[in-house]
């Protein structure tokens, strides 16, 4: 996958994408990332890249001239690639979001700043618009980053194990089971016994229902679209079923 990233910081994308997981799949060229200092496209002679939002009003806006400029550099076919803008406007990232773009060969991140960007950027060449939340951060680069690693961690080769994400949380639409390693007693703090069976079976119910307690308790509302996953089975349904009106019970 090739990642272009317009900032007016690119200094952060090399210090923290260079590192650890991230940082191997682009020196294996399983990645590829160019980041792009769209200041450099400013045609103004100091450089500008901002100026006053028409309609008055606090803040400066970014202009178009250098992003659009910077855009055209990278492809003049606008079709072939998903160009994402990270705003609060944007729709809310999640698992499935993340699994969808690391199925793209190209990717095109906006950072905007201050109070934006000019409007005429996002209604001609932005084919997403994303946010990683409901808060406000003073720069597209942090949330570019976080949307970076969630996508190419789910692609091909960047993960040691191919299947290890498939038990994280989202993923399966359930929260993760907890871990534990050695020892196997800390202090008096225990590892749960089943764990130590060696029995599979009765680990992988032990996970399951662990995953669906700690759904039920941080985030029920994922439990409805869990049971409506067409993956599974009547049988798989009415099992999950089960295990949550046990809790359920146990929780009253």
């Amino acid at each position: 996958m090739k990642i272009d990233i317009l900032t007016l910081f690119p200094e952060m994308f090399t210090n923290v994408l260079n590192q650890s997981i991230i940082g191997r799949a682009i020196k294996n060229g399983i990645i590829k990332l160019n980041v792009i200092d769209f200041r450099e496209y400013s045609s103004d002679k100091h450089k500008r890249v901002d100026d006053y939002p028409y309609g008055g009003g606090s803040g400066m806006v970014l202009m178009n001239q250098p992003i659009f400029d910077a855009l055209k550099s990278i492809t003049k076919e606008k079709k072939k690639y998903k160009i994402i803008y990270l705003t609060p406007k944007g729709k809310t990232f999640n698992q499935e979001m993340a699994l969808s773009l690391s199925k793209e060969e190209n990717l095109i991140f906006i950072c905007g700043h201050y109070e934006g960007i000019d409007q005429r950027i996002i209604d001609y060449w932005v084919t997403d618009e994303i946010s990683i939340g409901d808060y406000v951060l003073t720069g597209g680069e942090l949330p570019t980053m976080v949307v970076i690693d969630a996508v190419a961690r789910l692609i091909p080769g960047v993960l040691n194990n191919e299947n290890s994400f498939k038990d994280e949380s989202f993923y399966s639409g359930l929260l993760e089971y907890p871990h534990y390693t050695r020892p196997a007693d800390y202090n008096g703090m225990k590892v749960p016994k089943v764990l130590l069976s060696g029995n599979h079976k009765l680990i992988e119910e032990w996970r399951l229902k662990k995953s669906i307690e700690l759904t039920i308790k941080r985030r029920p509302d994922l439990i409805e679209k869990f049971l409506k996953n067409n993956k599974f089975t009547q049988k798989e349904r009415e099992k999950f079923k089960n295990i949550i009106n046990e809790i359920l019970m146990n929780n009253n």
